[in-house]
């Protein structure tokens, strides 16, 4: 520990460990629940198409391979543009770059309903994932200059909750939107993308002045509490030095990092694949439109609860590899044994039991690269692995299309996809991990 960060500690009157939980605890209800906030409306503008589609696609005669073509197009635009978006925000700070990625999006995700065709919504999905780019990793970067190793995991998922959140709450919302046909002259998909758009552009501007870019620059920590964190951050930072010092380009080819992007492309597949079709899934049951939402947010909200214990024990038990590689497999096996039920109920908890293995993944995979890489390396390795992961936005849904598209049966798509977590979890536990590395510095 630094010398100002001991003078700090002696003359604050605290123990160390008072004053560890005291930093750990304004740092966390400072960015936590805004950062919820902001990421639970990007996944909301990223996936209220698959409640849309539930009358978009009839209304617009959408087959379903457009469809999957738009919802998966999204995801080249964000694959092209992710890594220069991390590089510009560890450039130019991350009130600033992550302002002007929300109010983008949002103008554009409110822009959807527009859509009369399939070349405008192709175009405009592709320039969702164009203004969206770099939003993502950027948090995860973000949170790294906040939080000690040892803390990732949990606060990590306490983020990421915004995902199965967003779909607990959204869907049942998205279902009720959709029943806003003919008000002032729109359908109700139009209604569901116009409401769901603007909070993202007003949080935007609200991200410019409240987000703090570094510890250093936060007035609302106490200096002991400021002196605390950097010492401890950069204990860890130069444990990583040692060990393993990249440049940006080494980094950008270094193997471990292509296998941790095989890794998420497994799981990104998985999320998305059954995020899209989910909804369609469920109304084939007979459901209206607002059982439909009710009923999709059911898996996500045992997710949910299966996220925060699963990144909690991790942390507890400092172990990464079974928690990521064990709840790929788990996905795997789930979304297989689905495709072999027609009972709705059962259908049903067989892919809560999917949704569970996705966002146990969730809440721990981050841990593995920033356990190893720091600084301009980590933004951008950050950066390569979740947008060559994020194609399998592209692939999962277009792999579920295209099987519906030839046999008529979505089930069997998923079944299909069932393969790539397979894979994914198969490669964790291949690949290793070592976590002397990354909880170097911890007391």
């Amino acid at each position: 520990m630094s010398q100002s960060a001991t003078v700090a500690i002696a003359t604050s009157g605290v123990t160390k460990s008072e004053l560890e939980k005291s930093t750990i605890r304004a740092i966390s209800w400072r960015l936590i629940p805004f950062l919820v906030l902001a990421y639970f409306f990007s996944y909301l503008d990223r996936v209220n198409l698959s409640f849309a589609a539930l009358t978009m696609n009839a209304e617009l005669k959408f087959t379903p391979l457009i469809f999957a073509w738009g919802a998966g197009i999204f995801f080249i635009g964000y694959f092209i543009f992710e890594v220069p978006s991390n590089l510009a925000l560890e450039r130019f700070g991350a009130s600033r770059w992550i302002a002007r990625i929300m109010v983008s999006w949002g103008i554009i995700s409110a822009l959807m309903a527009t859509v009369s065709g399939e070349w405008s919504f192709y175009i405009l999905r592709f320039l969702l994932g164009v203004a969206e780019a770099g939003f993502f990793p950027g948090i995860i970067l973000y949170l790294t200059y906040w939080y000690p190793a040892e803390y990732r995991a949990r606060f990590l998922a306490a983020f990421a909750i915004a995902v199965p959140v967003s779909t607990v709450i959204g869907a049942p919302i998205s279902g009720l939107l959709l029943g806003l046909v003919g008000v002032m002259g729109l359908r109700g998909w139009q209604w569901l993308f116009i409401l769901e758009g603007i909070p993202s552009v007003l949080l935007g501007i609200v991200t410019w002045f409240y987000l703090t870019d570094r510890p250093e620059r936060a007035a609302w920590l106490a200096p002991e509490q400021k002196a605390w964190l950097s010492a401890r951050l950069q204990a860890e930072n130069a444990a990583k030095q040692a060990a393993t010092h990249l440049t940006v380009g080494q980094a950008l080819s270094s193997p471990k990092v292509i296998m941790l992007s095989l890794i998420y492309f497994g799981f990104v597949a998985a999320l998305y694949g059954m995020q899209f079709w989910l909804p369609q899934i469920v109304k084939a049951f007979g459901l209206t439109n607002v059982q439909t939402g009710f009923v999709t947010a059911i898996p996500y909200l045992f997710g949910t609860i299966a996220m925060i214990l699963w990144a909690r024990h991790s942390d507890a038990t400092r172990e990464r590899v079974g928690h990521v590689g064990g709840a790929l497999l788990l996905t795997a096996l789930a979304l297989g044994v689905s495709s072999f039920i027609t009972d709705p109920t059962m259908t049903m908890i067989v892919l809560t039991v999917a949704a569970i293995g996705i966002f146990c993944t969730f809440a721990v995979f981050w841990t593995l690269p920033t356990a190893w890489l720091t600084g301009t390396a980590a933004a951008g390795a950050i950066a390569l692995i979740n947008s060559i992961g994020n194609l399998a936005g592209f692939g999962g849904p277009y792999i579920v299309g295209w099987v519906k598209d030839a046999t008529g049966n979505t089930a069997t798509g998923l079944l299909a996809l069932a393969v790539l977590p397979l894979i994914g979890g198969l490669l964790v536990f291949l690949s290793g991990h070592d976590t002397k590395t990354e909880f170097a510095g911890a007391k």
